[in-house]
């Protein structure tokens, strides 16, 4: 049920670690206007719709319902909070939910850490350097107190353009990534994304610290992320709960870390993510890993070719692929109580079953 791809013998280590204990999950949820750009997501069939997105998973994941928003309308296939809230409801996993800057207020109990919406990579002003560092001391303290509640730390997200914001982070920090991240869509829009993002760095200054290129072309959640990890580092396990985003957040705490001079222990952080995203034929996950280098890559097999709901099928052709952690948190629910795909699918399709009536 979970393969590494990459780093295998460090990866190895940390499944042994923690096979059995339980973690502690946390999302953090944010807005950049990117995810306004049409056609740059399908996590929301239209830009109106993205800005719920975050609000609408949000509140599946609490609840188990959705009270105020539906799940919301994507391109196609449905939410991956599903795989996340099966797992996390089932196996009673501790739950926090984080608002590190929405454009509209969340409908459920969230830690509010005082951010705000980024706006568009384009303009490379995205947020305040004062608001980065502020999030960042956020992302501290609270690594610091999620690393006491469980084995481990999945730390998972939710920002509609996030991959756009990966992309241009990554580059940002000097790490090759054109043409390898990923998307919500089945073939990855790669030229769209390098041109919203060249147009960003254009306004960067070549010797931008981390906490510069994040103001210029990052989102809110990725330093409040990678805040947390550095701080849970020093307590316990990690679980970076995504793919490209999570590989940004990997690459920005480093990078923090050195500038820094901050102690933290990246031997216990690890990616996890789904199969739809390591091995997504549109974009180059496995080579994106290789480049940030040092951590290593994980993905559940989950599979839901055999799933009879249409919805779910579509993670197959190629849709929707990964967020809100589900690829992490089905990597929880092998290590934790050894669920078996079968296992793992029925809790997924009760929740779908929910969400539908």
């Amino acid at each position: 049920m979970i393969k590494t791809y990459t780093q295998r013998k460090k990866a190895k280590a940390w499944l042994k670690s923690y096979r059995g204990k339980r973690p502690v999950f946390a999302c953090v949820l944010g807005f950049t206007e990117t995810g306004l750009i049409p056609n740059i997501s399908a996590a929301g069939a239209t830009p109106e719709d993205r800005k719920y997105t975050a609000i609408a998973d949000a509140e599946f994941l609490a609840t188990g319902k959705n009270i105020n928003f539906p799940l919301p309308p994507l391109v196609a296939g449905a939410s991956p909070v599903l795989i996340s809230r099966a797992v996390v409801a089932t196996q009673e996993l501790p739950l926090f939910i984080f608002d590190a800057g929405l454009v509209i207020a969340p409908t459920v109990e969230t830690i509010d850490l005082g951010g705000c919406p980024a706006k568009c990579v384009s303009t490379g002003q995205a947020l305040s350097l004062e608001k980065v560092l502020q999030l960042f001391v956020q992302g501290l303290v609270w690594g610091e107190k999620l690393s006491q509640l469980g084995a481990y730390v999945i730390l998972s997200e939710c920002v509609v353009g996030g991959t756009t914001t990966a992309l241009a982070v990554l580059t940002g920090l000097g790490i090759d990534a054109k043409d390898k991240v990923n998307s919500s869509h089945p073939t990855c829009n790669h030229s769209q994304k390098w041109e919203i993002v060249q147009a960003g760095l254009a306004h960067l200054c070549p010797d931008a610290n981390p906490f510069e290129v994040v103001a210029a072309v990052g989102d809110p959640m990725q330093i409040v992320v990678a805040g947390m990890a550095i701080a849970a580092s020093r307590h316990s396990g990690v679980l970076l709960a995504g793919g490209t985003q999570m590989l940004a957040v990997y690459s920005l705490a480093r990078a923090i870390a050195n500038y820094q001079k901050l102690v933290w222990n990246p031997e216990v952080i690890m990616i996890g993510t789904t199969r739809w995203v390591a091995e997504d034929a549109t974009g180059k996950t496995i080579d994106l890993a290789l480049a940030v280098q040092d951590v290593p890559l994980l993905a559940t097999q989950l599979s839901f070719a055999k799933s009879q709901f249409p919805q779910l099928r579509a993670y197959e052709q190629g849709f929707v692929k990964e967020g809100v952690g589900a690829g992490g948190a089905a990597i929880a629910a092998h290590l934790y109580q050894n669920w078996t795909q079968e296992k793992l699918l029925g809790a997924i399709e009760s929740q779908l079953h929910i969400a539908v009536v």
